[in-house]
This record gives structure tokens, sequence and C-alpha cells, in this order.
């Protein structure tokens, strides 16, 4: 059977330690730690857990080597970004946002998890990146709250 490839993005493994959504994000990332699923990591997520507390940054460097599945910036998932931004999936100020699900659609993650219910987890926006994604020549991706997959 197929193991899900799931891109994270920052709120997720924030989400571990926020009284409203730490069940779910805890569960998610056990379903890591048992096999069960891979994450998608990229560099971006690295860079912003960088600035998070100590407690958030140890989320994912806790997890079995296994567990997780680097995705590395490139030109095209920038380009990709880029395309979103110009369609006004998102803001200029959302950039990052609209990065996450670059990285995701280009890594062909089965689905990208985020707990940002404004700029990626919503139904305009889901419909927009996919609009994108299609025009450009890309799958859709699936866009999920981890309390959907666990």
């Amino acid at each position: 059977m197929h193991k899900l490839r799931i891109y994270v993005d920052p709120s997720v493994v924030g989400g571990c330690f926020d009284e409203e959504f730490e069940e779910d994000s805890r569960a998610l990332m056990e379903m890591a730690r048992s096999g069960k699923i891979r994450l998608l990591v990229s560099t971006l997520l690295a860079s912003e857990l960088d600035q998070a507390p100590e407690n958030v940054q140890t989320v994912l460097s806790d997890l079995p080597r296994g567990a997780l599945e680097a995705v590395t910036l490139s030109n095209e998932a920038a380009e990709l970004r880029d395309a979103y931004l110009a369609a006004q999936v998102v803001g200029p100020t959302r950039r990052d946002d609209a990065y996450h699900v670059a990285l995701a659609t280009i890594a062909r993650a089965d689905m990208i998890v985020s707990w940002n219910f404004k700029h990626i987890v919503h139904f305009d926006k889901i419909r927009g990146f996919n609009a994108v994604n299609l025009r450009e020549g890309y799958l859709p991706i699936e866009v999920r709250t981890p309390r959907e997959v666990v």
C-alpha cells in the first residue's frame, strides 16, 4: 500500500503546542513516527521554524529519519509561487504560504496539511491554487487540516 507523503507547513508543527490544535497535530506526528505516513519538510519550513520557540523547533528533529523527506527550494517552485501571486490567489504578504503550496505541488505530495484557514485551507484559496496548477500543467493538490488526516 502507498504510504501517504504529506507536506506540512509551520502551523502544523506549531500546532503541537496550541491547545486548539495540539491533539490532531501530535497525532499526525505520531503517524509519521510509526511509519504510517511520511512528512515532507522543506527548507522554507526549516527557516521559519528557526524563529519559533525551542519546543516547536524540536518537534521534527525528534522524529526518526525515515519519517521525513526533504523538499528543497527550486526555481520551478518559485515560478509556481509567483504564478499564484500573479493570479491573486493570495496577496504578496502571503508569499511564503504560496511557496509552501508550490513546494508541495512540485514535490508531488499527496497533500499539504495546514491550520492556516485564511490563506491555505480555505475553499476559495484551494480552488485558486488548483486552477493555477492546472493552467501551468501541474496536478491539483489536496489541501487538508491534520484533523482530516488523523
